[in-house]
């Protein structure tokens, strides 16, 4: 399932679920920081204990200081970036929904932030004060495509997730539809 299908359309509901950091390639990243980090602080205190705790070589002929503190040093960063990194995943930063309702004449923006007070990200307009669906394509070294709703007397704000660009044809799709479905113009093609 892609970061803003489609998961349920009725006539006059529509409803788009947006992937938050759950995604192959944050599981990727958290596991491979997470061993590399756990080797790291294994050969620091190898070379301080003089005795080996690594399977694939032996680090106990390492001198602990500078190498074997920095090495260990370098394995608490990345078990800290790595627990971020989990956490993040934990709590699906980023994750939530559109729904654009036409029978109650309302839109809902929902995406879930960090822990605390403001955990639920919420934005809630009326479809009426819908002025366009804008898509923003920028490409190079950081590419960018995304989906902006317009709405008056606010910012643009964000529909797609954060990350990896949609490709042009399902962006295009999306923007073509949800302008159709709230009846506002699409901008940016």
């Amino acid at each position: 399932m892609t970061a803003s299908t489609i998961i349920s359309q009725g006539s006059n509901v529509l409803t788009q679920k947006v992937l938050g950091s759950r995604r192959f390639s944050n599981y990727w990243w958290a596991t491979v920081v997470f061993l590399g980090a756990t080797g790291f602080l294994l050969a620091g205190l190898s070379s301080y204990f003089h005795k080996n705790l690594l399977l694939v070589t032996d680090a106990t002929q390492l001198i602990f200081f500078p190498q074997g503190l920095v090495m260990g040093l370098y394995g608490i960063a990345g078990l800290l970036l790595s627990s971020y990194l989990w956490l993040a995943i934990l709590w699906d930063l980023g994750g939530g929904y559109n729904e654009f309702n036409r029978e109650t004449g309302q839109i809902k923006i929902f995406r879930w932030g960090f822990p605390g007070k403001n955990r639920r990200i919420e934005i809630d307009c009326p479809t009426q004060d819908a002025q366009s669906v804008r898509v923003d394509i920028k490409e190079g070294i950081n590419p960018r495509r995304a989906l902006y709703l317009r709405v008056k007397g606010r910012r643009d704000i964000p529909l797609t997730r954060v990350g990896q660009p949609l490709s042009l044809k399902e962006l295009e799709t999306q923007g073509a539809q949800l302008a159709k479905f709230l009846g506002v113009p699409l901008e940016g093609l």
